[in-house]
């Protein structure tokens, strides 16, 4: 065995009796490391869960790309648009555009005999991933939309079933203001444009949960083919695209090529910039994460230091005796150098115990729930990845590896004479 490391295991062993003053703070250390590294790990696993659910969640709704019209006047109402089957086969010969997907909206009133409340209908087509949004349907299903027939069939949320009391397969109205040029009418040689109100029936196919308010209280699904219309649209009149990528990492970068496709008469906006308070709201949890990281690492390297510290103070004599057998200052960090990694690699064993034990935890039982209206979800979310423990270890290696260096400094102050005189 190495002289270094042989020396540093005996130290350790007697630094764990009872006797030893070191005793309690050598396990103090351990214990210092192994919470800072289980709160690392369970940290980084909740706020990249939790990110990764609520850009789904969101992403459910908004894709990750739209293109629209380019308008002054967005509403959600916006101009019709139809793209011809060289620019869609253009968009979709991008590497990272994984789906493209046709839409429309309109404002309307869902009225039933003694409740009516206000929505956003969006059409969608038989082109739509449902994918998405079936994990979250609570009864029914998924609407069925061909190109031909035009479908009645609605999908609502749970929120608005229950508000204004629906069941699968019930009949309910639903009220709309169309646009609708007033040719009869002209003001400076300009045809004005009118409203109409129209109403439509439609029968609840399916009801969804998200959890996530915001959309469910006000969004709900039916065929595009009923927009259109309504709006008095072409077939191949859409209000416009959802483009999905396969890596959500160069959302910025494939925004930019998509611009580039369909050029300067329509916007490509992203989600993030659709919903851009809640992406900003995701950025502030994010420097919460980095915080407590940063506190987590700086804590288990003080615990550390103070551990080894107290171990040396308490072997100075020991210290003093293998200087006097010609041992150099380099040759005796060296030994505390070892114990700094035996007292390390005990803490990180038991701190990935920890964080990794608890995750899976959650993972099977859930037990860590959470109120949907505040965070959108009933449970804690956990993303458990390797990447993410590799490099939670290597920096707190690093980190404390460095900071050892402090307290061994102490080494060259003793020498042999006054540390054998005194001991």
């Amino acid at each position: 065995m190495n002289f270094s490391r042989y020396i540093a295991t005996r130290i350790l062993n007697k630094g764990q009796k009872k006797n030893n003053i070191s005793s309690p703070i050598v396990k103090i250390g351990i214990i210092g490391i192994a919470l800072g590294v289980a709160v690392m790990i369970i940290t980084i696993a909740v706020v990249t869960g939790f990110q990764q659910q609520i850009i789904h969640k969101i992403t459910t709704f908004t894709a990750h790309l739209q293109i629209n019209d380019y308008d002054p006047n967005q509403s959600l109402e916006p101009n019709p648009i139809a793209f011809d089957s060289q620019m869609l086969q253009n968009l979709k010969d991008n590497s990272n555009i994984k789906h493209i997907q046709s839409f429309a909206t309109k404002n309307g009133i869902l009225k039933t005999k003694t409740e009516n409340e206000g929505v956003i209908l969006k059409g969608v087509s038989d082109d739509y991933d449902w994918n998405y949004l079936k994990p979250y349907v609570s009864e029914g299903t998924v609407l069925s939309i061909n190109k031909t027939d035009v479908s009645k069939d609605i999908f609502i949320s749970q929120a608005l079933a229950n508000k204004l009391h629906l069941k699968l397969n019930q009949k309910l109205l639903v009220y709309f203001m169309t646009k609708k040029k007033l040719e009869d009418t002209t003001f400076n040689g300009q045809n004005y444009v009118g409203y109409e109100p129209r109403v439509k029936d439609f029968y609840v196919k399916g009801i969804f949960n998200t959890g996530f308010s915001d959309f469910d209280k006000n969004l709900v699904f039916v065929d595009l083919k009923q927009i259109q219309k309504l709006n008095y649209w072409g077939s191949n009149e859409v209000a416009g695209y959802e483009v999905y990528l396969n890596d959500f990492n160069l959302l910025e970068p494939s925004a930019a090529e998509v611009n580039d496709i369909v050029g300067y008469k329509y916007t490509v906006a992203t989600v993030k910039e659709l919903q851009g308070s809640i992406f900003s709201w995701l950025d502030m949890i994010d420097v919460n994460a980095e915080i407590i990281i940063t506190l987590m690492i700086l804590v288990a390297a003080i615990n550390m230091i103070s551990a080894l510290l107290i171990l040396i103070l308490e072997r100075t004599n020991l210290v003093g005796i293998l200087k006097a057998l010609g041992l150099a200052n380099g040759d005796v960090r060296k030994i505390f150098f070892h114990v700094s990694l035996q007292l390390l690699i005990k803490g990180l064993f038991y701190g990935n115990l920890i964080g990794i034990g608890f995750c899976w935890l959650q993972l099977q039982f859930q037990f860590a729930t959470l109120n949907p209206a505040t965070y959108y979800l009933e449970f804690v979310p956990i993303n458990l990845s390797i990447i993410h423990i590799v490099w939670i270890n290597i920096g707190t290696i690093i980190t404390c590896l460095l900071m050892m260096f402090l307290p061994t400094l102490i080494l060259n102050k003793i020498t042999p004479i006054k540390a054998i005189r005194f001991s």
